[in-house]
């Protein structure tokens, strides 16, 4: 008996079948699924559509697995590494699949950008291969610190040894990131006790045991990109909070008074925000914000993982993407917080495609919802996470016209499946 593939192949299915087929729906093997759906989505104009929604959708820990195989058919392997298919999470183990050709990789390079560059640099098959550094050196999507770290690797020098240096000073009892004068050495240990104050925390906030070890482990974990990006400054994306006043401001209103002391007559400008910038919550917010503005990135890593709440809202939306990560590896980060970062628009794109690789943050219901109504979450993320949505929200999302076209078809098209007599929403 013909196996499915090449009866499909040989068009030689009804169109029901063929439409089971697109949906993945056939009785096979995850594989074989996968075989016909990559043939359908690249060779057949009227199930295409489908089978590609299909598999952008498809199960992340069945999809890891199969990417992981080095018996996977290449149909496969060569269809998730097309530029306009990739998923971030399959990605790195595509890179390190031997059944992916060096030629093939050295396609794609050129076409890449952004995370998927660090990805592709930080790749072990990557950095043993001459080959492609030279063909990663030549991408001209390329940021000044990702062409030196290349540059670094095709020159031989071990990286390594300025990231271990990185990673030690952080795991250690380290100095304040910023530059605050060190105390003396004849000064008694009882002047040096509360560690999180030079860097950065609250006073009233001591470091718990919890949030130093997931410091240590972040610094660690991310040495290499916190090392080719130690002197970024604070870059708010959006502009400042919309929470919290412009640091700006409380200068403001400092000089406002300043000169109401020296002279009778005010300047008209600085009445409508004298009453609201003098308050003391808008003076601690303000307070706040120059304290982050003062800070490296290691010491706004730091804080993130540290501060409280609303320092986290505001280095959420630092520009500099080691930062805004470090906001959800927390411990002290809570699940209401999170369902507001998964709905902001001013954002990083890694910020939201990260919080759904968090186990604990993709069993939240709300968060999910929030990251597939936020048209700012890549496509990809959406469609994956759109077949957790209850029947009243694939109903809403349909009609939403701020998400992408492709994102409202399939809410459209999931609504009308789940809405059938005999499966549940």
């Amino acid at each position: 008996m013909p196996r499915m593939l090449d009866l499909v192949r040989a068009s030689a299915l009804s169109s029901h079948q063929m439409m089971s087929a697109s949906r993945g729906a056939l009785h096979l093997a995850p594989v074989e699924t996968l075989q016909i759906l990559v043939y359908i989505a690249e060779h057949n104009k009227i199930y295409g559509e489908q089978a590609r929604l299909t598999l952008a959708g498809w199960d992340e820990m069945t999809a890891k697995a199969i990417a992981a195989e080095p018996d996977t058919p290449k149909e496969i392997l060569e269809y998730w590494l097309q530029p306009k298919n990739i998923r971030p999470n399959l990605f790195p183990i595509l890179l390190e699949n031997p059944t992916v050709l060096v030629t093939t990789l050295a396609q794609l390079v050129m076409t890449l950008k952004g995370d998927l560059l660090d990805v592709m640099i930080a790749s072990p098959r990557v950095r043993a291969s001459r080959q492609l550094l030279q063909e990663l050196s030549g991408n001209h999507f390329l940021s000044g610190a990702q062409s030196a770290r290349v540059q670094v690797l095709i020159a031989g020098k071990p990286e390594s040894d300025k990231m271990e240096e990185e990673a030690q000073v952080a795991s250690g009892a380290e100095a304040p990131p910023q530059a605050v004068p060190e105390p003396p050495a004849s000064q008694p240990p009882a002047s040096q006790p509360p560690a999180p104050q030079p860097l950065g925390a609250h006073g009233d906030t001591p470091a718990d045991p919890e949030s130093e070890g997931a410091v240590v482990a972040f610094f660690k974990e991310h040495a290499a990109e916190i090392a080719a990006t130690p002197n970024h400054p604070f870059h708010p994306l959006g502009g400042i909070p919309d929470d919290a006043p412009a640091h700006a401001e409380p200068k403001a209103a400092a000089a406002a008074a300043s000169a109401s002391a020296k002279a009778p007559q005010a300047p008209p400008a600085h009445k409508p925000f004298a009453h609201k910038l003098v308050t003391p919550e808008d003076e601690k917010k303000g307070s706040v914000l120059q304290k982050i503005a003062k800070l490296d990135v290691k010491g706004r890593i730091q804080l993130a993982m540290r501060g409280s709440k609303e320092e986290r809202s505001i280095l959420l939306r630092d520009g500099t993407k080691i930062v805004a990560l470090a906001v959800l590896d927390s411990p002290k980060v809570s699940d209401g917080e999170v369902e507001k970062f998964a709905s902001q628009k001013n954002v990083l794109e890694a910020v939201l495609r990260a919080i759904p690789m968090k186990r604990r943050f993709a069993k939240n219901y709300a968060v999910v919802r929030n990251l597939v109504f936020n048209p700012r979450t890549p496509l990809d993320v959406s469609l994956g996470l759109m077949k957790n949505l209850l029947v009243a929200d694939l109903r809403n999302l349909s009609g939403n016209k701020e998400v992408a076209d492709t994102v409202r078809k399939l809410a459209l098209r999931m609504f009308k499946q789940k809405s059938e007599p005999g499966n549940k929403g």
